[in-house]
């Protein structure tokens, strides 16, 4: 199996040949803060099926053991790496297709957000306000879209 993923820019791209494992979603604080979200969704990938396909990422050291891996133009949160790891987790998130990574089962349950599992029971947006914002989004956006590209922006930005 392969993924490919990468930044909201497209300024760092990755590609994972081969499985994720341990697909799940983290409650930790430093998760939380990371993430600037109620939590993070990582996976595992062993170091020999993951390669950097464009771009570098940045580093911030959030502990001795952990260093996490962020795109510095855009502010996406990407990695998870253990020091002296055989693996990083990625984010879940920034997977081109992340349906293909369903979480398995949760982590940090001890700073997990008391209104946690009510989230699904909130009520949803109108469609219409959503469905006009969104258009008027998305007729012109500097994301990069959710497949590999050869070249990011294109040359007529």
């Amino acid at each position: 199996m392969a993924f490919s993923g990468g930044c909201q820019c497209g300024a760092v791209r990755y590609r994972i040949d081969g499985d994720i494992g341990n697909p799940h979603i983290c409650h930790c604080r430093m998760c939380q803060k990371a993430s600037g979200n109620y939590f993070m969704p990582l996976g595992w990938v062993q170091r020999e099926s993951f390669t950097l396909t464009r771009g570098a990422p940045s580093w911030f050291r959030s502990s001795d053991m952990v260093r996490r891996g962020f795109c510095q133009a855009c502010g996406t949160p990407l990695f998870f790496e253990p020091v002296n790891s055989e693996g990083i987790n990625v984010t879940l998130g920034s997977l081109d297709e992340p349906e293909m990574a369903k979480p398995t089962l949760q982590s940090g349950q001890g700073s997990r957000l008391s209104f946690f599992h009510n989230l699904s029971e909130l009520p949803d947006e109108a469609q219409e306000v959503s469905a006009d914002w969104l258009t008027a989004v998305a007729r012109k956006t500097y994301q990069h879209p959710d497949h590999d590209t050869a070249e990011w922006p294109p040359k007529d930005e």
